[in-house]
């Protein structure tokens, strides 16, 4: 192993301080970005050879009431199965599905 850091003087470890704090405080920002951004893509399966996902439906064929995945995990996509509950407890959302229905 090498142990050069032993024969650095006091004025060697000064002039290495400032690379040190910028290394820090790169790695503190990456941090922060990648923490901003959990769980990276939404989409994860989902017809990813598609620029854009988009679903369309007549209200009449809706019947009483529909709901619908806003998680993307859904096996049943664009329908609800549940898959939110454990999105949520993996990554500390709070995430939930789109109701849609009927005035009674």
């Amino acid at each position: 192993m090498m142990e050069f850091y032993k024969n650095l003087s006091a004025a060697d470890w000064a002039s290495l301080l400032p690379f040190g704090i910028a290394c820090a405080a790169v790695g503190f920002g990456a941090k922060t970005l990648i923490d901003k951004k959990i769980g990276g893509p939404v989409n994860l399966s989902i017809r990813k050879g598609e620029s854009k996902v988009v679903h369309s439906m007549d209200i009449e064929d809706l019947g009483d009431k529909a709901v619908f995945c806003r998680c993307w995990r859904s096996a049943k996509f664009p329908y609800c199965d549940g898959s939110h509950t454990a999105h949520n407890a993996a990554f500390g959302d709070n995430v939930g599905p789109l109701i849609i229905k009927k005035k009674e």
